[in-house]
């Protein structure tokens, strides 16, 4: 159970930022690097979860790293 608190409360964490940049198209002060990294690492971890056959880890980390994709798209495009 606490788990599953947890994956949710990080996963839907990113939901703020997403609707502010795509909002307010500001993302000067997002960091790309660590956009950057950090959806390279969800994706490992997704790969990961594919592998041992994981769906918390499978679907935890495919929502996080689309969500944390469309902030790193909106930092690039709106740089």
């Amino acid at each position: 159970m606490i788990g599953f608190i947890a994956a949710c409360l990080t996963t839907l964490g990113f939901v703020p930022q997403v609707i502010k940049v795509l909002k307010t198209k500001d993302t000067e002060s997002i960091s790309l690097g660590m956009y950057a990294m950090s959806v390279t690492g969800m994706l490992l971890w997704l790969a990961h979860g594919i592998s041992i056959g994981d769906y918390a880890l499978i679907i935890a980390n495919t929502i996080s790293a689309s969500l944390a994709s469309i902030i790193l798209v909106s930092k690039i495009i709106y740089k």
